[in-house]
C-alpha cells in the first residue's frame, strides 16, 4: 500500500508445536485442555498481530476503529497499493493455514474463520468483483477527515495538524482514482458526484475559521490553507471528470449493468453475510415469510376495519384491503418541521422503557447524538443511519444521522412523511438507536475479541436491530395496540422485500416496474420510499439481504434457546450474552452461546 509507513506495533512470529506422544506410558501423555490452552495462546497471538498489521495498513480503516497513530496518512488506491493488499491477504491465510481450527477453542475457531474470511474475501473482490474499477463512488477523502475534525481524541491543534497531513497527497488520490475507472455503471458515476459534491463542505469555511482560531503558527496555517485548496481543486476535477463520463454514458446508449448475476452474487453474499443459508435458499425464505405477514396482517386489518371504515364493506382482494387500512392510519403523522425534534423526543423514551423492563444492559454515560446527516453521506438512498465509534475508542460520540427534508417538494415531504408515520417513526428509533444499531454497538465495542468487534458481520448487526423491533413490541412498546402490529408488520414487510428485491433484481433482472409493484402494491410503501429503494438497490448488491438475514437467524436462535432451557430462560441474560460477542455472524454466534 503506498503510504508514508510508521514503525508499528507487534511483530508476532508463528511458534510450532511439538507433542511427543508415548502410548504405553499414558501418565506422561499432556492434558488435553492443556495442549488446547497453549494452542489458543499462540493463536491468539498470530490473530492479534494480524489484525493489527491490517489496521497499520489501512488508516482509514483505523481511524474507524478508534486508532489514530496513522491517521495522518493517506492510502493511494493504486495498483500498487491493491498488489500490496493482495499479497498481505495470501500471507495472512498462510499463516491461518497452520492452525487447525478443530483443535481451538469455539472462541478462537470463530476468529480463524473470520480472519480467513477477511483475507479470502480481500482476494476475491480484488480479483473477481474488482469494484475498484467501475464503482467511482468508493473514492471519496472527507469521510475519514470529518471523523478526525468532529472526534475528541487529542487536542484541537494534534487534530488540525494530522488533518493537514492527510491533506497532502489528495490530488494524488483523485489522480490514481480516475485511472482505476473503466467501463463504470450510470448509477454509480451519478452516486459519485453526488457525495462528491457533498465532500466539499468539509472543506469550507469552517474548518478555516478553525485553523485561523487554532494555535497552528502562521507558517502552518498558510500551509494548511493551500493543502484545502489544493484538495477543493483535486475533488472539483474530480467531479468534472466524472459530468464528462455522465455525458458520454449517456451518448453511449450501451453501458455496463448495475446488475452483478448470480455469478458474482453467491459469493459476494457467502462473503459479506456469512450465513448458514444460500443466496437462493434466503431469498425463498423471505417469499414465504412475505405471505405469512399477509396472512398476519390481514387479520389485524379485518379486527379494525369497523372502527374505521364502519359505513364502507371490505375489498375482497386482501392486499386491497390492508392497503387501504395502511394507508388511512398513515395519514397520522408529524409535520415537515416536527420530524427532527421528534426523532430527538423519543430517544430517552426507548431508554427507560428497557431500563424499566429489564430487557438488557444499557450505558447511562455514552448518549447518543442526534444531527443532521452529513453532506457527503448523503445521496445513497438511506434516511438515518448510525455513525458508531470503533472499539479502540470507545467513549466518543455515536451519531444518529437524519436526512434533512429539506430537499424535497411538499408532495414528496407528505409521501415521506406518511411512510415514516405516527407508529413507523418509532419502530425505525428502535431499529436505529434504542435498543438497535447504538446499543448493540456499545455492546461490541466492549467485547473481549478485538477480532469479533473490528471484523463486523453486517447481518448480525443488521438483525440485531430487526430483532430488537419485534421484541420491543412483544414487551409492551406501543400498548399492543392492534394499529401498531399492523405497521410493523408493513415495516418488517420492508425487511423481507428488501432481501427479495435485491436477489430479484440482481439475479433474476426484475424490471423496475415489477419492483415498484412488489413495494408499492405488496409491501404497501409511499412512493417516496420506493423509489429511494428502487435507486438503492442499483447502487448496492447484497447488503439490503442482511436485515432480513440476520433477524431470521436471531429470532430462531432466541426460540431455540428457549425450547431448550424451558422455564430456565432468561431474555435480559440472552440478549446480554448475544451481544458480548462483538460483531460475530449469528451462526458463530449461536456455536458459543452453546458451548
Amino acid at each position: 500500500m503506498r503510504k508514508t509507513r510508521l514503525s508499528l506495533m507487534l511483530a508476532a512470529g508463528l511458534g510450532t508445536l511439538v507433542v511427543c506422544q508415548t502410548p504405553l506410558v499414558l501418565a506422561q501423555a499432556p492434558d488435553a485442555t492443556t495442549a488446547q490452552a497453549g494452542q489458543d495462546a499462540r493463536f491468539a497471538q498470530v490473530a492479534e498481530s494480524l489484525l493489527m498489521r491490517a489496521l497499520e495498513r489501512s488508516p482509514e480503516w483505523s481511524v474507524r476503529a478508534g486508532r489514530y497513530d496513522n491517521a495522518s496518512l493517506l492510502t493511494i488506491p493504486d495498483a500498487a497499493s491493491r498488489a500490496s493488499d493482495l499479497a498481505f491477504a495470501e500471507a495472512g491465510l498462510a499463516e491461518l493455514a497452520a492452525f487447525d481450527p478443530a483443535q481451538l477453542s469455539a472462541s478462537q475457531r470463530i476468529d480463524h474463520t473470520l480472519l480467513k474470511n477477511r483475507f479470502e474475501s480481500t482476494r476475491w473482490y480484488l480479483q473477481t468483483f474488482r469494484d475498484w474499477a467501475w464503482n467511482p463512488s468508493r473514492y471519496n477523502v472527507a469521510g475519514t477527515i470529518a471523523l478526525l475534525l468532529n472526534t475528541p481524541y487529542a487536542a484541537e491543534d494534534e487534530r488540525l495538524r494530522t488533518v493537514m497531513a492527510r491533506l497532502e497527497h489528495v490530488p494524488q488520490y483523485y489522480a490514481a482514482a480516475q485511472a482505476n475507472i473503466a467501463d463504470p455503471t450510470v448509477e454509480h458515476v451519478e452516486l459519485a458526484i453526488v457525495q462528491s459534491r457533498g465532500s466539499l463542505s468539509v472543506f469550507g469555511e469552517e474548518l478555516r475559521q478553525r485553523i485561523a482560531a487554532s494555535g497552528l503558527s502562521a507558517d502552518e496555517q498558510a500551509l494548511f490553507i493551500a493543502r484545502i485548496d489544493a484538495a477543493r481543486g483535486a475533488i472539483n476535477g474530480w467531479t468534472g471528470w466524472l459530468e464528462g463520463e455522465q455525458k458520454r454514458l449517456a451518448a453511449a446508449g450501451e453501458t455496463r449493468s448495475f446488475r452483478i448475476g448470480e455469478a458474482l452474487y453467491e459469493p459476494k453474499f457467502r462473503y459479506d453475510v456469512q450465513s448458514h443459508y444460500t443466496a437462493a435458499e434466503l431469498y425463498q425464505r423471505a417469499v414465504d415469510e412475505k405471505n405469512r405477514l399477509h396472512a398476519q396482517m390481514d387479520a389485524t386489518t379485518v379486527e379494525l376495519w369497523p372502527a374505521y371504515f364502519p359505513d364502507s364493506p371490505m375489498p375482497d382482494d386482501r392486499l386491497e384491503r390492508i392497503g387501504r387500512m395502511i394507508d388511512k392510519l398513515s395519514a397520522r403523522h408529524v409535520t415537515r418541521d416536527e420530524f427532527f425534534p421528534e426523532i430527538k423526543r423519543q430517544i430517552p423514551l426507548l431508554t427507560d422503557f428497557v431500563r424499566e423492563h429489564d430487557l438488557l444492559d444499557q450505558d447511562a454515560t455514552r448518549p447518543l447524538v442526534v444531527r443532521e446527516t452529513p453532506e457527503y453521506m448523503r445521496g445513497g438512498g438511506a434516511g438515518a443511519s448510525i455513525s458508531a465509534p470503533g472499539p479502540f475508542n470507545p467513549t466518543a460520540d455515536t451519531y444518529y444521522n437524519v436526512s434533512p427534508l429539506d430537499a424535497y417538494s411538499d408532495a414528496e415531504a407528505e409521501s415521506f412523511l406518511r411512510e415514516y408515520n405516527h407508529w413507523v417513526l418509532q419502530i425505525l428509533n428502535i431499529h436505529e438507536a434504542v435498543p438497535g444499531h447504538y446499543t448493540q454497538l456499545l455492546h461490541a465495542n466492549k467485547s473481549p475479541s478485538l477480532v469479533k468487534s473490528l471484523l463486523g458481520n453486517g447481518a448480525m448487526i443488521e438483525g440485531w436491530a430487526v430483532y430488537s423491533e419485534r421484541m420491543m413490541l412483544e414487551a409492551g412498546w406501543g400498548g399492543q395496540a392492534p394499529e401498531m402490529w399492523l405497521m410493523y408488520g408493513k415495516w418488517n414487510l420492508r425487511v423481507v422485500t428488501n432481501a427479495i428485491l435485491d436477489y430479484a433484481v440482481h439475479v433474476l433482472g426484475m424490471r423496475q416496474e415489477q419492483a415498484m409493484d412488489l413495494l408499492r402494491r405488496e409491501a404497501f410503501q409511499e412512493e417516496t420510499e420506493a423509489v429511494n429503494k428502487w435507486r438503492r438497490v442499483r447502487l448496492s448488491q447484497v447488503q439490503l439481504t442482511s436485515y432480513f438475514t440476520g433477524y431470521a437467524e436471531i429470532l430462531d436462535l432466541r426460540e431455540q434457546r428457549k425450547a431448550e432451557l424451558g422455564d430456565a430462560f432468561d431474555l435480559k441474560a440472552f440478549h446480554n450474552g448475544f451481544l458480548s460477542y462483538g460483531n460475530a455472524p449469528v451462526p458463530a454466534i449461536a456455536e458459543l452461546m452453546a458451548e
